[in-house]
């Protein structure tokens, strides 16, 4: 199973969307909440290439971005492959 990372903040629709889905998938996944570490948000941003928003999804250490990536990578069919990676 991949390792999931996923940068979160209290009272997010898309936080918890996101990680409805995969705990969903019944997929495990490391969560950081940065609602008031801003040590943890700037951690993001600067893996995140400069994106702000929340959630800040990765799998495997690679970026894949918010709720709404997350959510057409599954569409798509693309999202199961890179968790069973």
């Amino acid at each position: 199973m991949a390792e999931v990372e996923i940068y979160t903040r209290a009272l997010c629709g898309y936080c918890l969307r996101a990680k409805r889905l995969l705990n969903d998938k019944g997929v495990p996944f490391t969560e950081h909440d940065a609602t008031y570490d801003t040590s943890l948000r700037n951690e993001m941003i600067k893996k995140a290439h400069g994106q702000m928003t929340y959630p800040q999804i990765f799998i495997d250490g690679r970026h894949i971005g918010g709720c709404d990536d997350l959510f057409a990578l599954d569409r798509a069919g693309k999202l199961d492959p890179l968790l069973q990676a």
